[in-house]
């Protein structure tokens, strides 16, 4: 099983990958096949709203077909295939198309691993384990900062997809060989989401999954390299070095955030503490949006960092689950989670767009989409008060 989860974690570093790599992409996007902003964001933003429809079906077939044909099957046909239409695109549709067949792919390779520690291993070191995952998947995102930038530089930027594309089946091919599934829990796999969507206690933990990863992951994933470029004039270079260095931010922020809830015997609190700091550097972009590059980027590693509470989120709707709809409810929060950034994201073009005036003032459309951001995690943190701590 070690082996098995082992390549699931690198699964899970090309979904880091695909989700973050446009950031970087952006500028020659642009440059070279007619892409805007704003489609780039719907392009992104596409990814993760069909990443988080995909949980539906991904939940039962974790349930009834298991993690390891789910995983190995999805990754081979919209990684591969995503990945190589993404390197075939002449025009911006392509691009679209290349990312929704890729949030296909990626959708059940982080919750085939998360199915498997919730059925073989204790409730309460599912949030350090989900978070060790995250933290070693995330260096698919630190790649897909300063790395992806030399690659496409050196190599061009359609070759490195091909090799994405061919890196994808391979993996693909190493879960069907390594992944082993666990037992069927007692009670078969009767029931549904209807049943955990009957449970109270879920709600307030699901408001605030909805909304606590969109401003990392959409910072991270595409705003920051724009944010960079737009207002102090970064090259590719320095775009690379601002998003590799809220990458490693993130991977620091979801390993502190794994054993915490046991440290001080508390999980709600960590989350609430977390987030409510997240919104506060949210905040702090939004009053002085070009105050400087390196102070941006501090900040933009404290949203990173506070903002990688999702695993732990996580963790407290699943001890809400019965285990015999442990696949359905991993991937019920994921869905919320990720479902929250694809809708954020869509949002977030027209609001820079409204602030920005048809490009004449980058400045102000990045002011209107932090507020956005903090915004979004002062409602998720007032519904989320109402949530019941739970470690077990």
């Amino acid at each position: 099983m070690r082996v098995g989860l082992a390549v699931l974690v690198v699964a899970y570093a090309l979904s880091q990958f695909y989700r973050a790599f446009l950031a970087v992409l952006a500028p020659t996007l642009i440059a070279e096949i007619g892409a805007t902003p704003e489609g780039l964001a719907t392009a992104s933003g596409l990814w993760f709203l069909v990443f988080a429809l995909m949980q539906i079906p991904v939940g039962w077939a974790l349930d009834r077909l298991g993690p390891r044909r789910t995983a190995a099957w999805l990754l081979a046909l919209g990684g591969g295939g995503g990945a190589a239409v993404f390197a075939l695109a002449q025009g911006p549709g392509a691009v679209t198309w290349g990312m929704v067949l890729l949030g296909i792919g990626c959708s059940p390779v982080l919750m085939a691993s998360y199915y498997i520690f919730a059925r073989i291993y204790p409730p309460r070191v599912f949030a350090t384990l989900a978070g060790a995952v995250i933290g070693l998947g995330s260096l698919g995102n630190v790649a897909a900062a300063a790395p992806m930038a030399w690659a496409a530089t050196a190599f061009g930027w359609r070759e490195t997809l091909v090799a994405l594309a061919v890196l994808s089946l391979a993996v693909a091919a190493l879960i069907a060989l390594t992944v082993r599934d666990p037992e069927r829990a007692a009670g078969g796999t009767a029931g549904g989401l209807s049943d955990l969507l009957r449970i109270p206690a879920l709600w307030p933990v699901l408001a605030l999954a909805a909304v606590n990863y969109a401003p990392a992951a959409s910072l991270r994933g595409l705003w920051a390299g724009p944010y960079a470029g737009q207002v102090f004039g970064a090259d590719a270079g320095t775009i690379g070095t601002v998003t590799l260095a809220m990458g490693l931010a993130m991977i620091a922020g979801n390993f502190a955030y794994g054993p915490l809830d046991r440290l001080l015997g508390t999980r709600k609190w960590v989350i609430f503490g977390g987030n409510a700091i997240c919104a506060g550097a949210c905040l702090a972009l939004a009053l002085a949006p070009a105050s400087g590059l390196w102070a941006a980027t501090a900040l933009l590693m404290v949203v990173g960092a506070a903002g990688a509470s999702y695993p732990a989120i996580v963790a407290h709707a699943r001890a809400f689950a019965p285990a015999h709809l442990a696949g359905r409810g991993v991937t019920l929060a994921n869905l919320f989670s990720i479902g929250g950034v694809g809708i954020m994201q869509l949002a977030t073009g027209p609001v820079f767009e409204g602030g920005a005036g048809q490009g004449a003032d980058p400045v102000e459309g990045f002011r209107r989409l932090f507020v956005f951001y903090a915004a979004l995690l002062a409602v998720g943190l007032v519904a989320y008060l109402f949530s019941r701590d739970r470690l077990d």
